[in-house]
């Protein structure tokens, strides 16, 4: 009956379409500077970049591809070590601004506690845009196989509810869940296409520009989600003087090694922070496999005399956290969390 009624309730909510509710930011913000900028663009030959109703087709011409967004706040006054923030699947730098229920993301909470803080969009994703090519070659060239073109994935409301960890099942949401079901109309409006598929190297032009920023802005505390997990790792190998820690929210450490521990990551601290309802998770990727993973490769790199460690937040007394929790209601403690953890490691001196 009880679980009849959570059903009944969250339908409810999903149905409701009721806009955020109004939420404090955290009062003023004093910034020293605030801005944009794009790092690593690529100037390409395009044959089908597309074309327009009023002026027709582009002929062939010059574009440029693999670009990385990046908008920055710096704090006014007295201030730490830059920090870079990486979203995951299916999102862009969103995840880390206001809440889908208005309240403080952690971009402006970090900035607040004293860091410049750095936010980007994935190559070929958001406000990085992506490569027209291939789609309009597929329709305009000749003979063009359209089975060629990139898959474009967009999590469908079940399977966000399902892979983010919200829910066993859709629409019901796990006892004491902290992410803010009754946003969801909010929070679904933000997810986009994994539209890097339409860039050669697809995941590698985002580690590349990470690497271009940290050249730009010098060494820097990245903070990455998910399936920027791997990307978090590259990046560390191209630049493991530049990255002055290394915090893995839910992200996937596939592919890591005891030579990597030793020859990458003795001096880069590594934390590896998981939300509630991981053990034993159906369904989703962000679940024992990936955890545990993540966990042998903490372990490899304290056997290799380096700093890392694995954080469940449940076993620290934070419980209902989802695979979302720079979004969920205690986003800010989470933020604690690792904010205590950088400063420990010396990483946002």
């Amino acid at each position: 009956m009880k679980a009849c009624a959570s059903l009944t309730l969250a339908i409810a909510m999903l149905a409701s379409g009721a806009p955020a509710r109004a939420a404090t930011l955290g009062g003023p913000l004093t910034l020293e500077d605030e801005g944009a900028f794009f790092v690593n663009g690529k100037t390409v030959t395009s044959n089908f970049a597309g074309a327009s109703l009023v002026t027709g087709p582009s002929a062939p011409g010059r574009i440029t591809v693999n670009q990385m967004y990046v908008h920055y706040r710096i704090p006014a006054g007295k201030h730490g070590a830059p920090v870079v923030m990486v979203h995951g699947s299916n999102h862009t730098g969103m995840s880390y601004e206001t809440t889908p229920d208005g309240r403080e993301g952690w971009a402006t909470y970090f900035v607040r506690k004293g860091a410049p803080v750095y936010v980007v969009d994935h190559a070929g994703r958001g406000r990085s845009g992506f490569d027209p090519t291939p789609f309009n070659q597929a329709r305009d060239q000749s003979g063009a196989n359209p089975a060629s073109l990139p898959t474009l994935l967009l999590a469908t409301h079940e399977r966000a509810w399902l892979n983010f960890r919200l829910g066993p099942s859709y629409p019901l949401p796990f006892p004491g869940l902290q992410f803010p079901v009754e946003a969801m109309e909010q929070y679904t409006m933000q997810l986009v296409p994994n539209a890097e598929t339409s860039l050669a190297g697809i995941g590698a032009n985002t580690v590349n520009a990470l690497a271009a920023l940290l050249d730009r802005i010098g060494a820097a505390a990245v903070i990455v989600h998910s399936q920027s997990g791997v990307y978090g790792l590259d990046l560390v190998r191209q630049r493991p003087k530049l990255v002055r820690a290394l915090v893995t929210v839910e992200g996937g450490c596939d592919g890591f090694t005891d030579k990597d521990a030793a020859s990458y990551f003795t001096k880069v601290p590594v934390l590896s922070l998981w939300g509630d309802n991981s053990v034993g998770a159906k369904q989703t990727v962000n679940g024992d496999a990936r955890r545990n993973g993540c966990r042998d490769a903490v372990n490899a790199i304290k056997a290799a005399g380096g700093r890392a460690a694995l954080a469940v937040l449940p076993d620290m007394g934070i419980k209902g956290n989802s695979h979302m929790m720079m979004m969920d209601r205690n986003n800010l403690q989470v933020a604690d969390v690792i904010l205590k953890w950088l400063a420990e490691n010396g990483a946002t001196k």
